[in-house]
């Protein structure tokens, strides 16, 4: 991943904005009206974590059926002091979790759709209210009673968000 010096702003069909040390709340979908079970859950939530405090801090994510929601902060590289970029670090998360998913059922072909939706968090009182969002996600949608049992879902000072 290229670090992130100073900051930059793209547009494909989103506008995306990156700002070096900001958090940001981050969703990702699925592609071709795909679903993810339990294994390929499983991939994206190991895939959501294992950078978690080399390339960015994870505060808090969630991964559903049909998309996933993140709360990230990119840290500096540890060679050349810049951030690493939030499009380097999800295009990281979607490949990994895109390949892993397609060998898993043996096939090819697009998992994520291309966009991401990304909003930098710009004070205390939002960082509360998505890490609210993330955490009562599958809760919203039925899935569970509890946010702490549901199996993908990590936040910050959560039970079940235990290394």
């Amino acid at each position: 991943m290229r670090p992130l010096s100073q900051p930059e702003a793209r547009r494909r069909n989103l506008p995306h904005i990156e700002e070096p040390g900001s958090v940001y709340f981050v969703t990702f979908t699925i592609a071709n009206n795909r679903t993810l079970d339990t294994p390929a859950k499983n991939v994206v939530f190991d895939t959501l974590r294992f950078h978690s405090g080399t390339k960015y801090t994870l505060y808090a994510c969630v991964v559903m059926a049909t998309h996933a929601h993140a709360v990230i902060q990119p840290l500096r590289e540890q060679t050349t002091g810049s951030f690493y970029s939030l499009s380097q670090i999800m295009h990281s998360i979607k490949s990994y979790s895109a390949n892993e998913i397609n060998k898993l059922f043996g096939q090819k072909g697009s998992v994520w759709l291309a966009e991401t939706y990304d909003r930098i968090i710009r004070d205390d009182s939002e960082l509360k209210e998505k890490l609210g969002y993330v955490v009562n996600n599958p809760v919203k949608a039925g899935l569970v009673e509890n946010p702490e049992d549901y199996c993908w879902l990590f936040c910050v000072g959560i039970s079940n968000s235990l290394p």
